[in-house]
């Protein structure tokens, strides 16, 4: 019953962006044209993103540019991409830990690349590929954790907000500089921050170019939790430790709830109900919901 219910569901074109994945929020319709941005990204190298996966289902995403705080350049920009694509086919995924190397998060854009493209057609150009792959990022049926070490600023603390949390190192950072670059956030970051914390302190946080440390940004609801350990190998462990807890159980289940959480998020609330009911039909029956019925007969607590 249930399969033949989700064959014959009705989507629409937002639940649609929530099911399939390759889908962007910009086109060609919006101006936007991928391959040539693509090309202009291309020619500012430097740094790279790094994916490594783990038995346990939880990947670990490195920016990796040290030499420049871990700013992106244009190169970083394009293997963000790849790696969001790759890990939306990771079908045994489960969890996801963005970090940046060396103990530091990220210092945003390249400002190599930034001068570069200084026209408003260039940065507009660049906003919507920068949106397209953190809307992706966001969406992918992975529980992902930033783990925020050092300073995590502009665009940085932008793709913090992409994240579905946040962990803080002791001595770590948070700041939003872009009002004193003369621009705002451009990669979502004001959208989802406005989400995280609520508009009155979105709106200080941007308009103050506040410095968020770890208790400020604990007191507000920015982060999580505030970790033991400064090391850049104990923090990361304390953070897989963290995650670990959200993760447990098979893989479908845990893509099924990130997805259902997802479409509550962006959807109205008849689509949500609908896309809810879609997901169930992917599991209810499956070999993990009779796993449980046949090991416990009912929830006992």
């Amino acid at each position: 019953m249930a399969k033949s219910l989700l064959k014959t569901s009705s989507l629409s074109g937002r639940t649609k962006l929530l099911h399939q994945t390759g889908l962007s929020l910009y086109s060609t319709s919006h101006g936007f044209y991928e391959e040539e941005v693509k090309k202009k990204l291309q020619q500012f190298p430097g740094g790279s993103i790094d994916l490594q996966k783990e038995d346990s289902g939880i990947g670990i995403l490195t920016l990796n540019n040290p030499s420049k705080m871990n700013a992106f350049s244009g190169v970083m920009m394009l293997q963000l991409l790849e790696k969001v694509i790759e890990l939306e086919n990771w079908t045994e995924g489960k969890g996801l830990i963005v970090r940046g190397a060396k103990n530091t998060f990220s210092s945003g854009s390249d400002l190599n690349a930034v001068k570069s493209l200084g026209t408003p057609e260039d940065g507009m150009a660049v906003c919507m590929f920068m949106q397209n792959t953190l809307t992706r990022f966001m969406r992918l049926p992975l529980i992902s954790v930033a783990l925020v070490q050092g300073w995590a600023l502009g665009g940085g603390a932008e793709f913090t907000t992409a994240c579905d949390f946040r962990l803080m190192t002791p001595e770590s950072k948070i700041r939003f500089v872009h009002k004193e670059m003369g621009i705002i956030p451009s990669w979502g970051g004001t959208t989802r921050l406005v989400d995280i914390i609520g508009s009155r302190q979105a709106l200080k946080v941007l308009s103050g170019a506040l410095k968020l440390d770890s208790k400020y940004a604990l007191h507000i609801g920015m982060v999580e939790e505030v970790l033991q350990s400064s090391d850049e190998t104990k923090s990361l462990e304390e953070a897989q430790e963290w995650l670990k807890q959200f993760i447990q159980g098979p893989p479908e289940v845990i893509r099924a709830l990130k997805k259902s959480v997802c479409s509550g998020r962006e959807l109205y609330l008849e689509e949500a109900l609908q896309n809810e009911r879609d997901l169930l039909g992917t599991v209810w029956g499956g070999p993990a919901n009779l796993e449980a019925i046949a090991k416990k007969g009912k929830f006992n607590k």
